[in-house]
């Protein structure tokens, strides 16, 4: 899912310079991301869960495929596949060996675990030749934990993607294809939306938004609706059943699972709200951001760096559902001021975070690479 969804456009973009091979698990995701990118695709199953027996075979298979294929560069993506791939590619006499850190899960866990997900990713900047942090608090982590003492280089302002400005566009979105949804979802144009777009899960800040939600809901005058699109998990980091249930049963929050376009979703709604405890470089902050909706984010790495307090958006302490309804509650009772917000935040992703200007920083970053590669032989 990831190669598909987090690097739309870029692999055709990059097949125009380079060959480029897309190595995921197998499945629609992957089938999709050939079809749009015009690239090839190989099939390695990848579990994100660790699995003694599944990764020896998943990097047997990756040494055998880079033997086979011979690349110049293999760059990695997440935790697992980015620690199967360095370690595959080394092996397998790949020169450069390239790996993105897009959000680090130990800071957030503590104990034995913690430890064990410091020694994989010691391990994976060991067997790679460039590390690249997803933003700086990403950067700072791999400092503070003394990950690797290998230059860690931040690109085109941290996001791996950027955003396609021209896609991501409010006045794409026709006035009467916002009523038909607006009709659809049982929205009013006197309701206030909040929408949130990611996994309905513990980390991702759902139980505080859904106590800030109902307590907001109850003392408000003003007609308000939560409007959440994404999946409940089931497999990682569960919500409470009693979350679920209360999240099913209100009448004012919106409920649709994992959407496909989400642009309209975004035009109806008034402000993206996203308490997550742990990001990267949340793309959902910037998509909102250029669809001119301000945000209410965490402080935490990635939406530390996208939002700018008071100026297009509000930061505020993770799970804190307090400070999540006091915050939720200023955007519901200031619209004109939100709306201003807004047209910051558009203006903010397109003074950094056009996909083209990320595109070609990871372009340029190949070639120096590569000319680096040829001139130490």
């Amino acid at each position: 899912m990831s190669i598909n969804h987090l690097l739309k456009g870029q692999l055709k973009f990059l097949s125009q310079h380079f060959e480029i091979v897309a190595v995921s698990g197998e499945g629609k995701d992957l089938d999709e991301c050939a079809e749009r990118e015009g690239v090839r695709t190989v099939p390695i199953e990848m579990r994100r869960k660790i699995s003694v027996l599944q990764d020896l075979k998943s990097l047997i298979q990756l040494y055998f495929l880079f033997r086979k294929e011979k690349p110049q560069i293999v760059h990695s993506i997440t935790p697992k596949a980015g620690l199967l791939s360095m370690l595959a590619a080394k092996f397998a006499g790949v020169p450069i060996r390239v790996h993105t850190f897009t959000g680090l899960i130990f800071p957030y866990r503590t104990g034995f675990l913690q430890k064990v997900l410091i020694h994989m990713d010691r391990l994976l900047c060991k067997a790679a030749t460039n590390i690249y942090p997803e933003g700086k608090g990403v950067k700072e982590d791999l400092i503070r934990y003394k990950i690797t003492d290998k230059p860690l280089k931040i690109l085109a302002n941290g996001n791996i993607n950027g955003v396609d400005l021209q896609h991501f566009n409010p006045g794409k979105i026709g006035e009467k294809e916002r009523a038909k949804l607006r009709q659809t979802l049982w929205i009013s144009e006197k309701d206030f939306v909040f929408i949130f777009l990611g996994r309905l899960v513990r980390e991702k800040g759902i139980t505080e938004l859904f106590d800030a939600f109902t307590k907001l809901d109850d003392k408000s005058e003003k007609p308000v609706k939560l409007l959440l699109i994404g999946p409940f998990e089931k497999v990682f980091d569960e919500l409470p059943n009693e979350v679920v249930e209360g999240l099913e049963a209100h009448p004012n929050i919106i409920l649709t699972d994992f959407q496909k376009d989400v642009r309209k979703f975004y035009a109806i709604s008034n402000a993206l709200v996203f308490p997550s405890y742990r990001e990267g470089f949340p793309n959902t902050v910037l998509e909102a951001g250029a669809m001119n909706l301000p945000s209410i984010v965490t402080d935490i790495s990635g939406c530390n760096e996208i939002i700018e307090n008071g100026k297009n958006g509000i930061i505020i302490p993770p799970k804190s559902a307090d400070k999540l309804f006091d915050a939720m509650r200023l955007f519901l009772d200031n619209p004109l001021e939100i709306k201003k917000m807004g047209e910051e935040a558009r203006m903010k992703v397109e003074q950094n975070f056009d996909n083209q200007t990320v595109w070609n920083a990871v372009l340029n970053e190949y070639q120096d690479l590569l000319k680096t590669a040829d001139s130490a032989q």
